[in-house]
């Protein structure tokens, strides 16, 4: 190894010796390779890590159904089924900025965003338009249209995009408010990312909602890439409507249940001034299992539920959440600016002709993630040989990298051994 590795992986371990958070790694499973060997897994963004824990709380309900059966929902001396979801609420409320009943666990995202789109898309006299970012999600972008085509609204003329100059979605703070200042009178809803899939930046969420509501608009947020991520404060900036995954900074697993935030100020008006789904499992509590026709919501968001929650995912996230309750959000996000800063300082120095940064630079507008564009004639072929030498991040087509490295399990010498395995793929690749 050359003397500048040499020195980078000396830096790399004094952070680590600095880190409050490294003991937190042992709380994960890391994935190994045939010898045993730890991968380098810097892929949050997209599929966060097993936490022992959820393996043990997923094995207790499995045996809870085994031992039970059907009376695992009352059984008391153990988290009844019936009430498991209230087990996940105060570390998601903490997580979120909000109050535990302002937040509820359940369905999956894109359910979540319908959900509350049928609400808080209120179209009325000339107020009849959605905005969102350039280049969101696809999903996000498949539920806007949905509502609009369900309310007879062209998105051709009733979608209003955020365009960015960048290919990769970035955007201005300030090309976000003008864009809102100008459609002032039409835009009747907001929808948008907290931190952008591709780019990986963190819009000023603040600044947003409080412009937008200025005008009477209401205000949500795709927060699958923020949650377990960034700070939120979702109550205090005044965020309408808020939902995310927990498969990713959460490391739920694969697929595993949702969350959504409605701010309270909006309960009251959930069902009246403000339709929306309804189930049995957002009935009443202690009229739940009276089976009537009529319908008497909880005095809370947990009105939205409709189903009975799976209790198996929910066991999972209970895992993560009980690590995450280990620390604070605060301090994840102290080592998140740290390490991704590390990060970028090594990939500027060493590759700065080779990729392009896209995710901002300044530290307040982006999370853990950097997305890298490569510069170069076969961008999958180096991530194929990043692959092949146990280095897991994230492509996205046509020359993407995402890069994430996730406070509570990775580590500075995770960053210093992907520096080295990229320096290696492209000697290889040329």
């Amino acid at each position: 190894m050359k003397d500048d590795f040499l020195t980078l992986f000396n830096k790399a371990k004094e952070l680590d010796k600095q880190d409050s958070l490294a003991h937190l790694r042992q709380e994960f499973e890391i994935p190994k390779n045939e010898k045993g060997e730890e991968k380098i897994y810097l892929c949050g963004n997209s599929l966060g890590l097993l936490p022992k824990l959820s393996r043990q709380y997923v094995n207790e309900e499995l045996d809870k159904w085994s031992h039970h059966g059907v009376e695992g929902h009352f059984a008391p001396e153990h988290r009844p089924w019936l009430s498991y979801h209230e087990e996940v609420t105060s570390s998601l409320a903490a997580l979120a900025g909000a109050k535990k009943s302002e937040v509820v666990a359940m369905n999956s995202l894109t359910t979540n965003l319908h959900l509350l789109l049928m609400p808080f898309f209120r179209p009325s006299g000339k107020r009849t338009k959605i905005l969102r970012e350039d280049a969101t999600f696809p999903s996000d972008i498949y539920a806007i249209n949905t509502h609009l085509h369900s309310r007879q609204l062209d998105p051709k003329d009733h979608l209003i995009v955020v365009k960015s100059e960048s290919p990769y979605g970035v955007l201005s703070t300030e090309a976000i408010l003008e864009t809102i200042e100008k459609h002032k009178d039409e835009i009747a809803t907001i929808l948008m990312s907290g931190v952008h899939y591709l780019s990986g930046q963190l819009f000023d969420i603040k600044k947003i909602t409080s412009l937008a509501h200025q005008y009477g608009i209401m205000v949500g947020f795709d927060l699958a890439h923020a949650f377990g991520n960034v700070p939120l404060n979702l109550h205090d900036t005044g965020v309408d409507f808020a939902a995310w995954c927990t498969y990713k900074y959460l490391n739920s697993g694969p697929g595993s249940i949702a969350g959504i935030f409605i701010h309270e100020k909006h309960h009251a008006s959930l069902g009246s001034k403000r339709p929306f789904y309804a189930g049995w499992w957002g009935e009443n509590k202690k009229l739940r299992f009276q089976m009537r026709e009529e319908f008497t919501p909880i005095e809370s968001v947990e009105r939205m539920q409709l189903s009975n929650p799976p209790i198996l995912q929910l066991a999972a996230l209970k895992g993560s959440l009980d690590v995450f309750d280990k620390t604070t959000i605060k301090d994840i996000r102290r080592k998140s600016i740290s390490i991704t800063a590390f990060l970028e300082e090594e990939l500027r120095e060493r590759f700065g002709g080779t990729l392009t940064l896209i995710t901002p630079r300044d530290k307040d507008e982006r999370g853990a993630q950097l997305s890298l564009a490569l510069n170069h004639s076969s961008p999958e072929k180096i991530v194929d040989l990043l692959s092949q030498r146990d280095c897991i991040c994230d492509f996205r087509s046509p020359n993407i990298i995402r890069v994430a490295p996730a406070s509570l399990y990775n580590s500075y010498t995770d960053v210093a051994n992907f520096i080295k395995t990229f320096h290696d793929a492209l000697q290889l690749q040329g």
